[in-house]
């Protein structure tokens, strides 16, 4: 089984108001038992027109695993502080078995 990815492109609108979110999604993430394998950092174009300011990779086992994150109270706890402060666009990929 191949491992899936929670990617976020993130565009922050208010930093300091965005550390209830960050705080709250990391504790989910950690609930859930998984990990970030990347989180925040440089972001460096080598080709295309993509210009991510800030990438979130969170790593899970399985696909279900990454749902049932996704629609956990835990995350809906980080969800209810994610609008205001950030924009964001989220997608999940699969990893080569």
């Amino acid at each position: 089984m191949a491992k899936v990815y929670v990617i976020s492109d993130v565009t922050l609108k208010d930093n300091d108001a965005a550390k209830s979110y960050r705080e709250a999604a990391a504790a989910s993430i950690a609930y859930h038992g998984r990990r970030y394998v990347v989180r925040g950092g440089d972001v460096t174009v080598l080709e295309g027109d993509w210009r991510p300011k800030m990438l979130v990779v969170a790593e899970f086992p399985s696909r279900a695993a990454a749902e049932a994150w996704y629609r956990s109270p835990e995350y809906a706890r980080a969800v209810a502080h994610r609008d205001a402060p950030l924009d964001r666009n989220l997608i999940m990929a699969e990893g080569v078995p």
